[in-house]
């Protein structure tokens, strides 16, 4: 028993699931990705579940193999929650929001619009972007990384500027003596930088928890670490181990430290993709119905990850005593050595692929007691603080997921029984902040 509890989200990636082959179950809608009740209806099941935000990373272009795959994108994240702002209570938003492509005063805008209308529930997950395709659909050239880091400073200040550019007591709402705002407290902020420059103000006023939550996600190079440091209170992170979750966790940690923060003003939170069902031979058959196209393709390159030479005709037997003993986890890529120890249980090729062990995240496939060990031992192991979890298909898995593992979970006492507030500070338990850090000193200026 702990007093500390730790956090779930939950990742919103397309009307489907995390599952390869999640459009194409039997009682999934295959127009899901249109359809924004079935966002709704999976959103209000993580809420029973007391899960604290959704969280919707975004790709604004078209990648992929789009005949045969899902387009993996909301199609508009901030419309999208939105709606599911109307039809929710308590669980939060956190949309992720490019800093290269768009511009500050749009970005404070709709995300303190959201959080406005969602009285106190969004968050923005904010991010650069490298990608080329992305470019061109904003007509411009990829930037290199010390330029869009630069920019995402400015671009991160400005928007918090324009936050806090109505200040909270500004709405004077006072009906007899004609009075609507006072002027004084909603002024221009006047901000200009080497890229990135807004007059201000914004005309939104504070939500119940004053402005947004800013996350960032990605890996720990210095360039995010100086952006999650100084204004980030979650972290979206993609890690394979708890040593290495350890070590990346200590690495945000310390990037508050050096920022003048409480290392608590941070929340460390990996990803896992979760396939709950009565026994793992079944879920593993689950995922080898919906996904077994991409797990074939994916079997040449096993023996690579764990240096041993596996013939096609040995794909459905274990590995031999000889092949076992030889095998090694492969020093260039991290998700090996979950790999080799799925393989020393005794599964066959196909069924050590099914366990999602090449997946995005850590995979956790059977009943859901496998499930909240996992989150356990991670969280008690100081690897995390929470967990965005995707589900391997939305129509039944987040159900599966609260039914079976969330009440395991509370009954260990590491997870609430009810959420701690109305808002999406509350419910991570970080500070309030209403427009720029006052300890944080960075790029963008005041102009006259």
């Amino acid at each position: 028993m702990t007093d500390k509890q730790l956090i779930l989200g939950m990742g919103l990636i397309d009307g489907y699931g995390g599952l390869h082959g999640a459009w194409r179950a039997p009682h999934v809608d295959p127009g899901a990705y249109a359809d924004v009740d079935a966002t709704v209806r999976h959103a209000r099941a993580a809420e029973r579940g007391k899960f604290t935000f959704l969280f919707t990373p975004d790709f604004p272009a078209v990648r992929g193999d789009v005949e045969h795959s899902t387009i993996s994108n909301l199609m508009d994240p901030l419309i999208q929650l939105s709606a599911v702002a109307r039809e929710t209570t308590n669980i939060g938003f956190v949309a992720t929001g490019s800093t290269t492509f768009q511009e500050p005063f749009n970005t404070a805008r709709q995300f303190k619009a959201l959080d406005v209308l969602s009285h106190g529930r969004a968050g923005w997950n904010a991010v650069t972007t490298s990608d080329p395709a992305v470019a061109a659909n904003y007509g411009r050239p990829v930037a290199d990384r010390d330029e869009r880091y630069r920019r995402a400073h400015e671009a991160i200040r400005i928007v918090q500027a324009l936050w806090g550019s109505w200040q909270q007591d500004a709405w004077v709402k006072d009906q007899e003596a004609n009075r609507f705002i006072d002027p004084s407290k909603l002024r221009p902020i006047n901000l200009k930088g080497r890229y990135l420059a807004s007059r201000g103000p914004l005309a939104i006023p504070p939500s119940e928890q004053g402005q947004p939550v800013v996350f960032t996600a990605g890996g720990p190079s210095p360039h995010l670490l100086s952006i999650a440091g100084r204004y980030a209170s979650g972290f979206i992170a993609e890690v394979w181990t708890i040593e290495e979750a350890r070590a990346q966790r200590e690495l945000v940690r310390n990037a508050a430290r050096e920022a003048g923060r409480d290392p608590d003003e941070i929340k460390y939170i990996p990803g896992i993709i979760t396939t709950v069902a009565p026994t793992v031979r079944d879920g593993l058959d689950r995922r080898l119905k919906h996904a077994g196209d991409v797990i074939e393709a994916r079997l040449p390159h096993l023996g690579a990850m764990l240096g041993i030479r596996i013939r096609p005709d040995r794909y459905d037997e274990p590995l031999t005593p000889e092949q076992l003993a030889s095998a090694h986890a492969s020093p260039r890529d991290p998700r090996s050595s979950n790999t080799l120890a799925v393989a020393r249980q005794g599964w066959s090729p196909r069924d050590v692929l099914a366990h999602g062990v090449i997946d995005f995240h850590p995979t956790v496939v059977g009943p859901g007691q496998l499930h909240a060990d996992h989150l356990q031992e991670w969280f008690e192991a100081g690897a995390a603080d929470g967990f965005w979890v995707t589900p391997d298909i939305y129509e039944d898995g987040v159900d599966a997921f609260v039914d079976e593992v969330v009440p395991i979970l509370q009954r260990r006492g590491i997870y609430p029984t009810e959420y701690p507030g109305t808002t999406l500070r509350a419910n991570l338990g970080v500070p309030h902040q209403y427009g720029l850090d006052p300890r944080i000193t960075e790029t963008a200026s005041a102009v006259g």
